[in-house]
């Protein structure tokens, strides 16, 4: 039981039970089905972007450009497919978009490794100008004429259910079975490939690693690459969810999905993180977010209750990890 405690993963799970029934006592419309089909709803955006935000967190950097690839590769799929007047199905467009966020991943890969750049500042600098781009040369300018696949699905519905006696119906989005899908491929990645294990060992040691043989301009390339293959498909997600493409839609929402992978135990000096934990980060998040509402708290707290979780959750492993190494410095004193 002492080493479930010391686990980030068990103590998230424990909060988010707690904070759950909570608020299932405040308000018993939390424990609806429609609820929780719509918490899964929104956590799939987020879902998808922590996990990539993960694996750059455990390889020891910071990308604060993902959510900028993600409505680039939204919008710029979205204009191809209206301008080849495209009538078929949403599974192109779903690749269009995570090449092209590939290509911009492999640019932050490129500034990083070939110019030792600090990974926050080569994305930050990345975001800008992304953002930059679409300022200049698109405006304001949304759009809700969507193509016909993207609305389409759109409305897709699954698990169709009837709500008590009256005509109400609510059902899940089968997007979110595309966070489910990339949610196993990450797990395999990181826990069954030497790619994997090179991303823990380049956050654990960079030099250690290099020295043991890993290709580390391989795997800096294949983070920043995955990462923005997984912006792409974010980004289409999201604008299959909204049924438009907004050139400034996911402003801010970095915040967020940091603090989900921080709060699902992933060390933010990199080296340790777990999809798992990821996951029920992003659960925790989602349920603060949408559930403020609920009990009667307004939504402009809802940055300030993140903010207070985030300080605490890193606060706590932070307090951890200073507490074993005066252990360590005693044991070695005596």
């Amino acid at each position: 039981m002492k080493s479930l405690f010391q686990k980030t993963e068990f103590i998230v799970a424990l909060v988010l039970i707690g904070l759950s029934l909570v608020i299932g006592m405040i308000n018993p419309t939390f424990f609806s089905l429609s609820n929780l089909f719509d918490t899964m709803r929104s956590s799939t955006v987020v879902g998808i972007f922590a996990l990539g935000a993960m694996i750059v967190i455990i390889s020891g950097g910071i990308d604060v450009s993902f959510t900028a690839i993600a409505i680039f590769s939204l919008y710029a799929t979205t204009k191809l497919m209206l301008a080849w007047q495209y009538q078929g199905n949403v599974l192109l467009m779903y690749v269009i978009a995570a090449i092209i966020g590939l290509l911009l991943g492999l640019i932050n890969a490129w500034l990083i490794y070939s110019f030792r750049l600090p990974t926050l500042i080569a994305t930050l600098g990345t975001s800008s100008l992304i953002r930059g781009f679409m300022l200049f040369f698109i405006d304001s300018q949304y759009i809700r004429n969507i193509p016909a696949g993207m609305a389409q699905f759109g409305k897709a519905q699954w698990f169709v259910t009837q709500i008590g006696d009256g005509p109400a119906k609510t059902s899940l989005h089968p997007g979110f079975f595309i966070l489910v899908a990339m949610a196993i491929v990450v797990f395999l990645i990181m826990k069954y490939t030497m790619v994997g294990r090179g991303i823990y060992a380049l956050g654990g040691a960079p030099e250690a690693a290099e020295r043991s043989g890993f290709n580390t301009r391989f795997i800096m390339f294949f983070i920043y690459g995955f990462v923005g293959f997984l912006s792409g498909i974010g980004g289409m997600t999201f604008g299959v969810f909204s049924r438009q493409a907004n050139p400034f839609d996911l402003v801010g929402t970095e915040l967020d999905v940091i603090a989900a992978v921080v709060l699902g135990g992933t060390l933010i000096t990199g080296g340790r993180g777990t999809v798992i934990g990821t996951l029920l980060g992003v659960l925790l998040v989602t349920v603060l977010k949408n559930s403020l509402i609920l009990v009667g708290i307004p939504s402009a707290w809802q940055k300030v209750v993140i903010g207070i979780v985030l300080i605490i959750g890193t606060g706590i492993p932070a307090y951890r990890t200073l507490k074993a190494q005066r252990q360590l410095s005693a044991n070695i004193a005596e």
